[in-house]
């Protein structure tokens, strides 16, 4: 009997612990259209955040590229505006070399023709004769180290040249990233403009529907 009456009141513990299970689910209703809005406006809020971190990140990334790319021309400028003053002074020591080599050789001349005129008048070994081959050869040797000087200011001038080039290049491909560069930012920036417009409308629909939910 004492069994019996154990396995009754178990079974009708059961079945009742049955019965309030079933009512708190009955009593659990699905969401209501407001407290979805809220959900859906909470999300959109976090993506907006997300959203505006990676874009102000993105900015300033850019910004940091445009600093470096102001670096690069100012430095580049600096190079081509060397190699420009080399390429002066380059052109002014081969203009110097060339009247000096021209100079020589209307000395070389000179002497030329009056060693001629030496030789006819007091003959081949004469001391006149002599000094004035010397300062032939003289002349000579002065031409030629002038023509030499000549020939490295030619290279000087056609090695800063290109440098020069180069460095111009470089310049404008800096400007072309430099641009590049800025135009990302503004747009990054545009995109922090839109990510703060949705981040406020968004919270403001949430105020709105929670008022509402209220």
């Amino acid at each position: 009997m004492n069994a019996e009456l154990v396995v009754r009141r178990g079974v009708l513990a059961v079945a009742f612990a049955g019965l309030l299970a079933g009512g708190a689910y009955a009593q659990s209703p699905d969401p209501t259209p407001q407290q979805q809005d809220i959900q859906n406006d909470k999300k959109d809020i976090r993506s907006d955040k997300k959203d505006l971190a990676k874009d102000r990140a993105d900015r300033n990334a850019d910004q940091r590229d445009i600093d470096h790319d102001k670096g690069d021309l100012a430095k580049d400028r600096s190079d081509r505006n060397a190699d420009q003053r080399d390429i002066n002074h380059d052109r002014r020591d081969l203009n110097k070399d060339r009247a000096e080599r021209n100079a020589d050789q209307r000395d070389i001349n000179h002497d030329k023709a009056r060693l001629a005129r030496d030789d006819q008048k007091l003959g081949v070994n004469s001391a006149q004769a002599q000094a004035d081959r010397k300062d032939l050869r003289a002349d000579r040797v002065d031409r030629n180290k002038d023509q030499r000087d000549i020939n490295k200011d030619r290279r000087d001038l056609s090695k800063d040249r290109a440098d020069r080039n180069a460095d111009q290049r470089d310049i404008n491909h800096d400007k072309k990233d430099l641009a590049k560069d800025r135009k990302d930012r503004n747009k990054d920036q545009k995109d922090i403009n839109k990510d703060k417009k949705d981040l406020h409308k968004d919270r403001k629909d949430l105020r709105q529907d929670r008022k509402g939910h209220k």
